[in-house]
């Protein structure tokens, strides 16, 4: 490989959240989605140069940005649209508030798709709406949409969005272009916009392939908004910089006026640089970084298989979260959790934070170096074996 991902940085005393979180130093963290790669050559040469400017003021956000993203994702995606239809922030949670808040009321009901990242139920409880779960259906060890719930729920006169997971995060799913259309008509039958989170779009494994919500079709277009970031794909998340996409003009009037008021409507000064930078000379890397993150996933895989057979490894079809069913522990997540922090240093995610329909899973980063990935896979060993 071009890229060297084998390559352990030290990000202690980085004012890394992930890893300077913990007081204890021997704690290793598998949880908060951020991955230990250096992010692209090309994006640290971006960078470099911005820095050496030595000027670092009020940040106008150049057409470039905008071509970068269009272009992107022409190139990545299939789907073009237009650059006017973009408004830019600092990312993709505040994207999501700014959007809750401009499309509802006080009281309205908001819908998602649990298990589900936890962030959803914090944007919706802060705009004072109401957190309705269409659960999504666990059956052989994979998750689907219950479009029959979705429906029942959607036919509510206070249900006015669908906060759509796509990959999903935290079951890993890449949505079929079938399912995603069926979520689509159900909410337009209905009056519910869907806000789509596009974070993990990039990060796709082979025989899948992201489809972008508002690509299905002019009506589901119009009808939608689309959330993205260049965070996750690059590891950029430090730099705080995310794009809203809505194609219709009151929406997009309604979410502008959101951003100032909650005052996330600029972004920093090095955000542009990396962005177009990410965007327009980024993609050999990524291509390289989604073949050495599959092999973590069957690295893990197999571990599992080996060690553990009644835990069921959920397959990852996106992102570089494993979800890990566990229920034949016995535990409750949490306690899950805790045994593996209090007995062996490893940090995970434990199921409940997605909801309640997250008992009896753990969630794993497998974004790191494969030694660090192997030692976390050990410690599991110790702490359950």
């Amino acid at each position: 490989m071009k890229y060297d991902f084998d390559e352990i940085i030290p990000r202690r005393e980085s004012h890394s959240y992930k890893w300077d979180s913990a007081g204890d130093a021997d704690i290793l963290p598998m949880w908060v989605a951020d991955m230990d790669f250096r992010t692209a050559p090309c994006v640290i040469e971006a960078l470099e140069k911005r820095v050496r400017h030595g000027v670092f003021g009020y940040t106008k956000v150049p057409d470039a940005y905008f071509e970068a993203v269009t272009g992107w994702f022409d190139r990545r995606h299939s789907f073009r649209f237009r650059r006017e239809w973009l408004l830019f922030t600092t990312g993709v949670v505040p994207a999501l508030s700014a959007v809750i808040r401009a499309l509802t009321n006080p009281g309205d009901r908001v819908i998602v798709q649990s298990p589900v990242y936890n962030c959803f139920f914090s944007s919706i409880r802060n705009n004072g709406c109401e957190t309705v779960s269409n659960d999504l259906t666990y059956r052989n060890g994979t998750y689907r949409p219950d479009f029959d719930d979705l429906e029942e729920k959607a036919s509510s006169p206070q249900a006015k969005l669908l906060l759509l997971c796509s990959p999903h995060n935290p079951a890993g799913r890449v949505w079929t272009r079938d399912e995603l259309s069926r979520i689509g008509e159900i909410c337009l039958r209905n009056g519910v916009t869907v806000v789509s989170d596009e974070i993990h779009c990039d990060l796709v494994y082979p025989g899948h392939t992201h489809v972008p919500f508002a690509s299905l079709g002019e009506e589901f277009l119009y009808h939608s908004v689309t959330c993205t970031a260049p965070s996750k794909t690059f590891n950029l998340a430090g730099l705080q910089v995310a794009n809203i996409l809505a194609a219709d003009v009151g929406m997009r009037r309604k979410i502008d006026r959101a951003l100032n008021v909650n005052e996330v409507c600029e972004i920093n000064a090095f955000a542009p640089d990396a962005l177009i930078a990410a965007y327009n000379g980024g993609e050999e890397w990524l291509d390289e970084l989604n073949r050495y993150l599959y092999v973590n996933y069957v690295c893990l895989k197999s571990f599992f298989a080996r060690h553990f057979p009644r835990f069921i490894v959920l397959p990852l079809e996106a992102t570089y979260l494993a979800w890990v069913d566990c229920s034949s522990l016995g535990l409750p997540s949490a306690e899950i959790a805790r045994i593996l922090i209090d007995k062996e240093k490893l940090w995970i995610n434990e199921g409940t934070i997605y909801g309640a329909a997250g008992e009896g899973f753990i969630r794993l980063n497998i974004a790191c170096p494969r030694a660090l990935l192997l030692e976390g896979l050990g410690r599991i060993k110790y702490a359950f074996g």
